[in-house]
């Protein structure tokens, strides 16, 4: 008869040492993507000053009063701005900052890209690979740059100043191929335009940016993420008019304008299903009123028919 015994849970033949970017190559690829935050260090809060901690203090403070841990995003951002990446130790403070345990922060630091595991350049320069910005040139803006550079994906040119990666999707597609530097546009990129503005940010020079506000540091941004828009490094990064979109953004808009399109919507005297009777239609058009998507649903407070059962009773 087949054996259908298992290997103990823990043995090492049957929980094989998983490597990460940190451990080096993994098949052939140096850039492994699933790669973790080292936290074989206990982590060292201590290392953050009385300014983060006071700032770490308003941002829980713009929470409701019990929900504290609803600021471990923004704190993150935080500590980035201050050490350029999630370290132990920002990870450690984090913690201790909320209530909250090591491994909840690293679950959450390890699950957005936004949070780096290792030390970001001065501007992190993003290129779109995913499928439209991919097919109209995105994959070889992103080649030429490794080459350019001399770096592959999430890793650092020697001088600190740049660090390369490619990205999913930047929601610029009207403007494919993208690029982000620091979070910023650079729309319709050529190998050769892409190739330019790496070359200036490494010469000093700050590009200005296709949309948008213009450019800063990475640990600036990231203060700006984090929810303080102040004046550092004598610049003021942050344009709160700076304009986001552009003609390609605005033409369906401008288009559902010209021709009279709305979106399908419901009568205020709609029945209890949500959508309204044919009269009802007739006389109103398609204007006015939410989309049928937003109706209100029926629940246990608003359904007579089916109405809450007491505390502690289970439904029948």
């Amino acid at each position: 008869m087949p054996d259908f015994s298992l290997e103990p849970f823990a043995t090492t033949e049957s929980t094989p040492e998983l490597a990460t970017s940190a451990a080096g190559d993994v098949s052939g690829r140096s850039n492994f993507r699933t790669s973790v935050i080292n936290l074989e260090r206990p982590g060292d809060s201590s290392v953050f000053g009385d300014q983060t901690r006071l700032e770490a203090a308003e941002l829980i403070s713009r929470y409701p009063v019990g929900q504290g841990r609803s600021a471990l995003l923004p704190l993150l951002h935080l500590v980035q701005s201050v050490q350029g990446h999630v370290t132990p130790d920002g990870i450690a403070f984090c913690a201790e900052t909320l209530n909250l345990t090591k491994a909840q922060v690293a679950a959450v630091a390890t699950f957005y890209t936004m949070y780096k595991r290792s030390p970001t350049g001065e501007y992190l320069v993003s290129v779109c690979t995913n499928t439209l910005c991919g097919m109209l040139g995105g994959d070889d803006i992103f080649a030429a740059l490794k080459e350019h550079l001399g770096v592959g994906h999430n890793q650092t040119t020697p001088d600190g100043s740049i660090t390369l990666e490619h990205a999913e999707c930047l929601a610029a597609c009207d403007y494919a191929p993208v690029v982000t530097v620091n979070y910023e546009f650079f729309d319709n990129q050529t190998i050769g335009s892409a190739r330019n503005i790496v070359s200036q940010l490494q010469s000093g020079e700050r590009p200005l940016p296709t949309r948008g506000a213009p450019l800063c540091t990475f640990k600036q941004i990231e203060r700006q993420i984090a929810g303080f828009h102040d004046d550092l490094a004598g610049v003021d990064p942050f344009a709160p008019d700076a304009v986001s979109s552009g003609v390609g953004t605005e033409v369906g808009v401008k288009l559902a304008i010209e021709r009279g399109d709305t979106a399908p919507s419901y009568a205020v005297g709609s029945n209890d299903s949500g959508s309204a009777s044919s009269a009802d239609a007739e006389s109103r058009g398609s204007a006015g009123g939410p989309s049928q998507n937003d109706a209100p649903l029926q629940t246990s407070g608003s359904d007579s028919a089916n109405p809450a059962k007491p505390a502690g009773k289970e439904a029948k």
